[in-house]
């Protein structure tokens, strides 16, 4: 894109689909992405998922009195003033650490409480990872997954190995319509874990997602959503299983039935 026009970066590009632009360089971008609609179309995909991302952890967002301070600092005369276009940049930082201190303050903070009620476990904490998986990688059109369907023997094979489960199964969905788009490694309660895209002849998308489950619990189907985005899962030894996707809940119960069938044979 910098070939084309080298006085636009894709620094600028990310500021602008985060809003974070001055008013003249967001008017002097809106302008170039009108002659550059690949650029355009990029920036939109982008703003979804950062738009899907807040909506999963919004519940988990916590601020406090005294948050605008801390991206805000008050500028003294011993520091010089920058100029507006990268006085941006540190509030950028500041408003993203700020985000992700109190997204992880609500979805890790419970586990590390003394009171018992309070506690996450293994099992809850199993559907809320495979929906952030799932609107992380099912939306990114260029590289949803690390390892490509047409090498799915060495993603089983590398997967495997890495979470120490032999003959580790890639689920077939071919009879329910969905093609293998790929897989890659995830980390997954502090341990590998892996997870497997599908997509059917529409474009819709889901996962299957594999955890290990240190409390070596077992349990039948359950279910969870978060907006649009459902998942089955279940508890299987020292193992969890989650499927996830933006489709009927009843299509995604046969998938998680399917991979129960697989992944037990």
């Amino acid at each position: 894109m910098s070939e084309r026009n080298p006085t636009v970066t894709e620094a600028d590009l990310h500021a602008f689909a985060d809003g974070l632009l001055p008013a003249d360089d967001h008017a002097r971008l809106e302008a170039w992405l009108t002659e550059n609609p690949e650029e355009a179309d990029l920036i939109s995909a982008w703003q979804a998922q950062n738009a899907d991302i807040k909506a999963l952890f919004a519940p988990y967002a916590i601020s406090k009195e005294g948050d605008r301070e801390l991206v805000s600092p008050p500028i003294t005369a011993s520091v010089p003033a920058t100029s507006p276009r990268l006085r941006w940049l540190p509030m950028a930082a500041a408003s993203l650490a700020i985000f992700l201190v109190g997204a992880a303050a609500g979805h890790f903070g419970p586990p590390l409480l003394t009171q018992p009620d309070l506690r996450v476990t293994a099992i809850e904490a199993l559907p809320r990872q495979a929906q952030s998986a799932f609107v992380v990688y099912a939306s990114d059109v260029r590289h949803p997954v690390e390892v490509g369907a047409d090498q799915e023997a060495h993603l089983a094979t590398w997967l495997g190995k890495r979470m120490n489960i032999a003959g580790l199964k890639v689920p077939s969905l071919q009879t329910l319509g969905f093609q293998l788009v790929g897989g890659r490694l995830l980390p997954i309660n502090g341990t590998p874990g892996a997870l497997f895209m599908y997509e059917n002849a529409t474009g819709q998308r889901l996962t299957v997602l594999i955890g290990s489950n240190k409390e070596n619990t077992t349990t039948s189907f359950r279910f969870t959503s978060v907006g649009t985005v459902e998942t089955f899962y279940w508890i299987d030894g020292k193992l969890g299983y989650a499927v996830t996707g933006e489709i009927s809940r009843d299509m995604l119960r046969q998938v998680a039935d399917e991979c129960y069938k697989q992944f037990s044979s």
